[in-house]
């Protein structure tokens, strides 16, 4: 069985087809899944969704991309997460790619996520896109991780280095990989996934976006999780039930409120 720990089905042109979507989870054995908050507005449908299927599995948060959207206070994070659905707050982070200027206020929203995790001791989904040193930073700062009393988490749709997923490691995150490390293009990020511990590793679709080799271009699904521990398995050279049953493993150790 697999999990996929990540993904945003809520989104119209996969909550359009909910049934199928549900459908291709069971084919290719995706048991669970997680659909993870990216801004206030839109996190009802996402509680809705875990609500009303015992296997889909839901976070709070908004996400560092989203500029013009309310902004979260740590209580409000905090009442919103005690629902027994929500297993995790985020996702959260910093992201230097797509937005420039004074990005004071993602770095303001991130430790506003971390005060909540600590708060909760619910797990933090971290989004962190070229800007790893800061996110580090303020990880350290705000006492992220499974250290001083904080809650760990998962660094998530992981891209950067194996320096950082290290660091990331050593304060008790785990590694998310997603359809992008199929990707003939992606030898630095495989060169990470081969040295990267399985007992560290999640994956995940980030649906409906990044599906994998070979739905590469199409809109990604829970289901095709599979094809990101297929992949695994080959580059690791172990079995695939072993990547299966470890990364199901790890979601529960991690994500404990989903047991």
């Amino acid at each position: 069985m697999y999990i996929d720990s990540h993904c945003h089905i809520n989104f119209p042109e996969l909550a359009a087809r909910m049934p199928e979507i549900l459908a291709k989870m069971a084919e290719n054995k995706v048991s669970h899944a997680l659909c993870v908050s990216v801004d206030l507005p839109d996190f009802p449908q996402v509680l809705a969704l875990a609500e009303q299927y015992p296997h889909i599995f839901a976070s709070v948060g908004v996400h560092p991309d989203y500029e013009d959207t309310p902004e979260p206070s740590v209580d409000t994070l905090v009442r919103l997460s005690e629902h027994p659905k929500i297993i995790a707050i985020g996702e959260t982070g910093l992201d230097y790619f797509r937005l420039t200027g004074d990005l004071e206020w993602q770095r303001e929203r991130f430790r506003t996520h971390i005060k909540a995790s600590r708060i909760t001791r619910k797990p933090l989904i971290i989004h962190t896109r070229a800007a790893s040193e800061d996110t580090l930073r303020i990880m350290r700062e705000e006492g992220a991780g499974s250290g001083d009393g904080g809650v760990a988490g998962v660094m998530h749709c992981f891209t950067e280095s194996l320096d950082v997923a290290r660091a990331a490691i050593d304060m008790g995150f785990y590694i998310s990989f997603s359809g992008i490390v199929t990707f003939k293009s992606a030898k630095e990020l495989q060169a990470v996934a081969l040295e990267v511990p399985l007992e560290r590793i999640l994956i995940e679709t980030d649906a409906p976006y990044l599906a994998p080799v070979p739905f590469r271009g199409r809109m990604n699904e829970p289901g095709y999780v599979a094809h990101v521990a297929e992949y695994l398995s080959a580059l690791k050279g172990i079995p695939l039930a072993q990547v299966a049953r470890q990364t199901t493993d790890n979601f529960f150790n991690l994500f404990k409120l989903a047991r």
